[in-house]
């Protein structure tokens, strides 16, 4: 496939490009430093099998001016552009966020309002070729509205609600809208947080998304164990919800 990642020079971003392009994918990263964009494209160059060079462009989640010629650059690069994966977001404390209003404002504009104006560029280009894969990052944390995340998990509700609705309206087009519902993973995005049980690591989560791709599938919680766990917390009484902490 040819496919390309916004945030892909960090976390679970870089994690995918480096299992794609190590079986023979071609990728193409979006992101905001220029130095890391480059030393992620010549990573990602040495990891394939053909030695294939990686392109990348600027692209920030922070800025929707930089999206349209962001997309236009890896569908110049690539030739086509099969797909789009998208794990670029930010992410603070609920603590942090109520004592911030600017911070909150900031997380809730960039994981949603920007996200979905991201995902609309690439909706069009892939509607546009017949079809394509739009595989995007929410989170188990918008299933259910919990003490611990109320601000961040309602960005991700919102997000998961706009990607279910963009399945059931062009999936008859052409368009595989995937949703990754990812537990806590051990990335720089979660860096100095306690993590809690069945945290994942990057590349244990990479193979399960990039499995997900290749299967089409419209929901995939990573670590798996994720859609067990939120399925008890969903079916919880709002009583108890209301006593513990989780």
């Amino acid at each position: 496939m040819r496919i390309a990642i916004l945030g892909g020079t960090q976390g679970m971003g870089r994690a995918i490009a480096r299992a794609l392009v190590e079986r023979g994918d071609q990728v193409f990263i979006l992101g905001i430093e220029p130095e890391e964009l480059a030393r992620t494209a010549a990573d990602l160059q040495a990891r394939s099998p053909s030695n294939a060079p990686v392109g990348y462009a600027h692209c920030d989640l922070g800025d929707t001016a930089t999206f349209a010629a962001a997309l236009d650059a890896a569908q110049a690069d690539l030739g086509d552009l099969e797909g789009v994966v998208v794990t670029a977001a930010i992410f603070a404390t609920q603590e942090a966020m109520e004592a911030d209003v600017d911070r909150a404002e900031r997380l809730l504009r960039l994981d949603f309002t920007n996200t979905v104006v991201f995902c609309e560029h690439a909706r069009k280009r892939l509607l546009a070729r017949g079809g394509g894969t739009l595989c995007v990052f929410s989170s188990v944390a918008g299933d259910r509205g919990r003490k611990p995340v109320a601000l961040y998990g309602a960005a991700k509700a919102g997000l998961s609600h706009y990607l279910e609705s963009l399945d059931h309206k062009h999936h008859g087009d052409g368009l595989r809208v995937i949703t990754v519902k990812p537990g806590f993973v051990k990335t720089g995005m979660t860096a100095g947080l306690k993590p809690p049980p069945f945290a994942g690591e990057p590349t244990a989560v990479a193979k399960t998304v990039v499995k997900a791709i290749d299967r089409g599938s419209p929901v995939v919680y990573a670590p798996p164990i994720w859609r067990w766990v939120m399925l008890v917390i969903r079916w919880l009484p709002r009583f108890v919800m209301r006593k513990i902490g989780f």
